[in-house]
């Protein structure tokens, strides 16, 4: 179990890989259908309140353990549960979390494909005056094609395991450095064409007007839900980027940072995408078919419609490309970790999850009917289970293990706080973020 030698080049290379693993599917694609399905501006306040209370806490957990530990996830437990005298069984949860993430992969890497597929769709021009159920209907057709939908998932997959392969330094930090400004430049982008829309006003309204009427114990449940899966936490995947973490950083002001652009990300983005919905009077609690059906038709109606939209799926390629990253890296960790060389732990990894992730593609055409629980299909099932339920159990002994199983020096230390902040974060997370953790699972589970 040797310690880690690589590390994060600048605090400012850590920042953008913890937001780069966190920004993706749950800030472009969930946050602004959730948010049309809750209430718009009473889903939006709880969402930020339950970052702080939640989310923030437990990402300081997962990458204190990895930090502490300088090791891939099974094997920091182990070494940190040695160091504490208690049982060596929670080195499991390393593997625990890398069963989460393969999951979780196969399915993220056949929806990134989407974004592939309409990318390329909008440059040339596919939607360009399609009505609704013409859009619908090509999506429908896509899905029900398995060789265009393995192409794409194909694609993704290269493009997530080539990085990987090639380490920190040369592959995670590089693509960061690059392609997390340019996230952000094509949201700011994004957000001022928005301005220029009839609907921003009523975006606006609609999205940061208080309505606490909209509340109830469903729109707290699906914001504290949502406040957790947004941030990445709970599949041990931070704690891996810890293990890179340079020694003199602060760990509460990185993992701040991080929180805040993660909240940005899924402003601008609901900023973009409902004033182009109001502006055409369409219906923004549409589900998840917002992006794929609705933002179609409501760019295509509009000037220069298709650059727009292009640029649209150009951001949402970029980041769950850089998050699909970070459910690939703590596997791979794992492997080099036993003496595996990292190319050749990439490449296993990858046709692995490749080969599952053809069980989601199979489940819109020829494996549509076979259920593999209740009348769940492979996909309905991976995109439940993993995210919805592996997820918060994994966080949740995450933080136990944190709060109450990790030797308090070293946790004081990897944190990088005096001993009343510590105090104050162990207290927080020990007697609010558990138990908001089990509520998640709970309810996730009912």
């Amino acid at each position: 179990m040797n310690e880690t030698f690589e590390r994060w080049q600048s605090r400012r290379a850590f920042i953008l890989a913890v937001t780069g693993a966190a920004v993706g599917l749950g800030n472009i694609w969930r946050f602004p259908y959730m948010t049309g399905e809750n209430g718009g501006s009473a889903f939006l306040l709880l969402y930020i309140v339950f970052v702080l209370l939640l989310g923030l806490p437990m990402m300081m957990a997962e990458i204190m353990i990895g930090r502490a530990g300088r090791r891939s996830p099974m094997q920091a437990l182990a070494f940190l549960s040695e160091e504490a005298g208690v049982t060596p069984h929670w080195r499991w949860l390393g593997l625990f979390g890398a069963i989460t993430t393969f999951f979780i992969l196969s399915f993220y890497s056949v929806v990134s494909g989407w974004s592939i597929e309409y990318l390329i769709g909008s440059v040339n021009g596919d939607f360009v005056a399609q009505s609704a159920p013409q859009i619908g209907a090509s999506f429908d057709a896509f899905l029900l094609d398995p060789l265009r939908m393995t192409f794409n998932h194909t694609l993704f997959m290269l493009l997530t395991m080539s990085v990987v392969a090639v380490g920190i330094k040369s592959g995670l930090e590089k693509l960061n450095n690059v392609m997390m400004p340019l996230l952000y430049l094509i949201l700011l982008v994004l957000g001022g064409y928005a301005v220029t829309t009839d609907g921003f006003g009523e975006a606006i309204r609609w999205l940061f007007t208080p309505d606490l009427s909209a509340i109830n114990l469903s729109v707290v449940l699906n914001a504290m839900g949502h406040a957790f899966f947004t941030l990445a936490v709970g599949a041990c995947a931070l704690m891996a980027y810890g293990a890179y973490m340079p020694s003199d950083q602060s760990l509460p002001k990185a993992v701040l940072a991080v929180a805040l652009l993660d909240i940005a990300v899924a402003l601008l983005s609901g900023i973009a995408i409902f004033s182009v919905v109001f502006s055409h009077g369409l219906d923004p609690t549409e589900g998840p078919g917002l992006m794929f059906v609705t933002l179609p038709v409501a760019f295509s109606e509009l000037p220069g419609g298709q650059i727009w939209l292009g640029a649209f799926f150009m951001l949402l390629l970029v980041a769950t490309w850089t998050s699909s990253i970070n459910l690939a890296e703590p596997m791979v960790a794992m492997l080099v970790g036993r003496g595996w060389r990292r190319g050749r732990a990439a490449a296993l990894i990858g046709s692995l999850v490749w080969l599952v992730g053809l069980l989601s593609v199979l489940s819109f055409s020829s494996l549509k009917d076979v259920h593999w629980l209740g009348d769940m299909n492979f996909f309905a099932l991976v995109t439940t289970v993993p995210p919805d339920i592996f997820l918060p159990i994994g966080g949740l002994l995450i933080a136990v293990f944190a709060a109450w199983q990790m030797p308090k020096e070293a946790a004081a230390s990897a944190l990088g706080v005096s001993p009343a902040g510590f105090a104050v974060w162990q207290v927080v997370v020990r007697y609010i973020s558990i138990p908001l953790t089990a509520v998640v699972l709970l309810s996730s589970v009912i």
